[in-house]
This record gives C-alpha cells, sequence and structure tokens, in this order.
C-alpha cells in the first residue's frame, strides 16, 4: 500500500462513516457507505418502566413482545411510518448508530428514509431524532418510494416510467418515477402491520381465540396469500380461547387467512390502480412495458404478484431483495452522492 493510500484510507475512517438509514415500522436498516448493510434489527425497544431505561433494542427486544412482566414494556417507536415515541426513536436510533460507529467524537452524514406521506412536521422529527442520535448536520431525507426504485435498480434519471410499489411494515408507498423524481405517487397507511391485525381480528370472531401479535406475523408469513394457490394448506395455531380463558388450538386455512387479509390487500391493489390512473399517458405506456416493481417485505406475500397482474393488467416484476431495497437504494445515494444529490432534500419536503 503507498503512502498516498494509506494518508487517504486514514482520512476517510476519521472522516467519520457515511451512513444511510432506513427508519422502518418493523424493522431498522444501517447502510454503511463502502460497506453495504451493516445492520438489520426489528424497530422495537424494550423499557424498564420503573426508570425509563432501555432493557433491550432491536432483535432482543422483539423476542420480549407480548412476553413482558408488568415493568418492562417492549414498544414499537413507529407506527404507520412515523413516529409515535419521539424518545424511544432517538434511544434507538443512538443504539443502532453507536454499534456501527464506534468513533463517539465524529459525526456521520446520513441520509434518512421517508414516507412520502408525511408531514413537514413528521419530517423534522425525523431529522431532529437522528441529529440528537448523533448525525452531522443536516440529516439529508429520502423518500422511500425513491429509495425503493434506486435499489431495485431502476433507471430513475430517464426519461422512462419507473413505477415502484414498496410494502412496508406501516405504509405502501407507489409511485411513477422519471428524470429523478416522482411524478404521481400515493401512500396509504396499509402495510405488514394491518395484514398481522386483520388476522388476529377474523380468528377473534371466527374462532373466539385471542393471538398475539408475532403468532399472528407467523401465520401471515407461512399461510398469507393473495391469489387462490394450487394447493391449499393447513396449520394448527395456538393462543387463548376467549371464552374458557385457557390455551387453545385450532386448524387454519390458507383460503381462511386469504379471506381475513382480503381488505388491506385491496387497499395496497387500490392504491396501484390510483396511482396508475393518474399516470401521464407517455409514462403509463413505458410501465406497461417495463413492469411495475415490487419492494418491501409485502412484496413476498404469496401471489401478490398474481393478484396484481390481474387486475391492472401490468406486468408485474418483484424486485431482488425486496426487503433490503429502501436500505441499497438509500445508501446508493451516498456513494453516488453528487449524481444523486437531486433526490435528497434537507428543510422541505417537496423536491
Amino acid at each position: 500500500m503507498s503512502m498516498s493510500h494509506r494518508v487517504r484510507s486514514t482520512l476517510n475512517s476519521m472522516v467519520g462513516r457515511d451512513m444511510a438509514v432506513d427508519l422502518g415500522t418493523a424493522n431498522t436498516l444501517v447502510y454503511v457507505r463502502g460497506e453495504g448493510i451493516v445492520l438489520d434489527e426489528p424497530s422495537v425497544v424494550a423499557v424498564n418502566t420503573r426508570d425509563n431505561r432501555p432493557v433491550a433494542v432491536g432483535l432482543e427486544a422483539k423476542r420480549m413482545l407480548g412476553r413482558t412482566p408488568a415493568h418492562i414494556q417492549a414498544i414499537r417507536p413507529l407506527k404507520d411510518g412515523v413516529i409515535t415515541d419521539f424518545e424511544m426513536c432517538e434511544t434507538m436510533l443512538r443504539y443502532f448508530i453507536q454499534r456501527v460507529n464506534q468513533r463517539r467524537w465524529i459525526k456521520p452524514r446520513m441520509v434518512i428514509c421517508v414516507p412520502t406521506g408525511v408531514t413537514p412536521v413528521e419530517q423534522r422529527a425525523v431529522q431532529d431524532a437522528a441529529e440528537n442520535a448523533g448525525a452531522r448536520k443536516p440529516a439529508y431525507i429520502i423518500e422511500e418510494p425513491m429509495a425503493a426504485a434506486i435499489g431495485a435498480g431502476l433507471p430513475v434519471q430517464e426519461p422512462s416510467g419507473n413505477m415502484i410499489v414498496d410494502i412496508g411494515g406501516g405504509t405502501t408507498e407507489v409511485a411513477v418515477i422519471s428524470l429523478g423524481g416522482v411524478v404521481t405517487k400515493q401512500s396509504v397507511r396499509v402495510g405488514g402491520d394491518e395484514l398481522d391485525n386483520a388476522i388476529i381480528q377474523y380468528v377473534k370472531k371466527e374462532y373466539s381465540l385471542a393471538l398475539g401479535e408475532r403468532t399472528a406475523e407467523e401465520i401471515k408469513i407461512a399461510l398469507g396469500s393473495a391469489w387462490p394457490l394450487e394447493q391449499e394448506l393447513y396449520a394448527e395455531v395456538r393462543g387463548r380461547d376467549l371464552i374458557t380463558g385457557l390455551p387453545q388450538t385450532i386448524v387454519i386455512s390458507t383460503e381462511e387467512i386469504r379471506e381475513a387479509i382480503e381488505e388491506p390487500v385491496s387497499a395496497i391493489v387500490d392504491a396501484v390502480k390510483i396511482t396508475l390512473d393518474r399516470t401521464p399517458p407517455e409514462l403509463a405506456a413505458d410501465i406497461m412495458e417495463q413492469g411495475v416493481t415490487l419492494a418491501g417485505g409485502g412484496a413476498l406475500l404469496n401471489g401478490l404478484d398474481v393478484r396484481l397482474h390481474h387486475e391492472t393488467g401490468m406486468p408485474i416484476v418483484i424486485a431482488p431483495d425486496p426487503l433490503y431495497c429502501v436500505a441499497i437504494g438509500s445508501g446508493q445515494s451516498l456513494e453516488e452522492f453528487d449524481a444523486l444529490k437531486g433526490v435528497l432534500f434537507t428543510s422541505s419536503p417537496t423536491v
């Protein structure tokens, strides 16, 4: 290694590690410039209510959801893509940043993702949380669908219509992107959490059985589908019987789960239809050719691509690594900061 290379690498390590944060309702991912995704943990904080001190953050805290004694509370600081508990969000961010950035005195440049529907106040809250947790001022903001489109490898800077549907834990973001900007967009506060909730309500109504959040999520992953399967599956589900108050096991099918999540799935399909309806004809023609790209955890829902194709007539493509699209796209905006500077903004939410 030559002297100049050594000096450069030392300088780079001293400048601090630029990072992009996909602050999601369900999971938070951190991308470090030059390294890729270094952290992927659930957005959960477990707190001791006696002194308000965090007991665990991330994966460890998620294991505690629905299983805590009276003095410990497992909190999810984001709901519907927006910070609902500012203090806890800051605690969580600081913990994740410190895990990645060992040099406390160096403040990293940071890019954070927000859903397109956030208000200026909500956006300011995200920036404040990042800056208070140790980011260099100003913290940059990138809109989720733009980050997902970059992460999915769509040619966002070209004068052609790129349609992205990013289904996260709290929100579904649908956007048509051309020339590095969002042309039409639709943000609905329906996502993975809404599907879990629909399963809880269905099982409660049909079987008088109370389920926990984590069990509902496991059922959704194992049995959830948006289109009839060639062979319907069955599984045992355990919960608490609301009549006797005792633990109980029932057998449930993929067909029933499909019926349970029909409403939120329809809301996602409608958001895609509304966005297509508002798309200029030239761009609609491009989308007809290139297809609609699905990203986010919701893209993994069995048969969702078939359902969307059936309802819109458009070709549907599932992005490679749908769970990581947003984090990779935000990271890309750091790697090629000058080229992609136009997609980032700092103070006002209008690009």
